[in-house]
């Protein structure tokens, strides 16, 4: 019975610590979001504009001091706009 307990104290230990480290992981600045992988999205939902007006667009909304921009964040603290709802 001792040996079925610190089976299962470590396991969760294991799968607790795992879990800890894969979000830590997850949660960096670099989303891996660039406007070469945006472009068709973003094409797809404004088809009326140029390329040219696509990229001042993610320039506004990524670039620095854009609103998805991580600096920005900071400056709000942990409320963000989805936090909102």
């Amino acid at each position: 019975m001792k040996k079925f307990a610190v089976g299962i104290l470590s396991t969760s230990l294991i799968l607790g610590a795992g879990t800890a480290v894969f979000a830590a992981g997850t949660n960096n600045s670099d989303n891996g979001f660039s406007f070469e992988k945006m472009l068709p999205f973003m094409q797809k939902m404004h088809p009326n504009s140029s390329k040219e007006e696509l990229k001042e667009m993610y320039k506004a909304c990524h670039g620095k001091g854009g609103m998805m921009d991580d600096s920005n964040q900071k400056e709000m603290g942990s409320k963000n706009m989805m936090s909102n709802f």
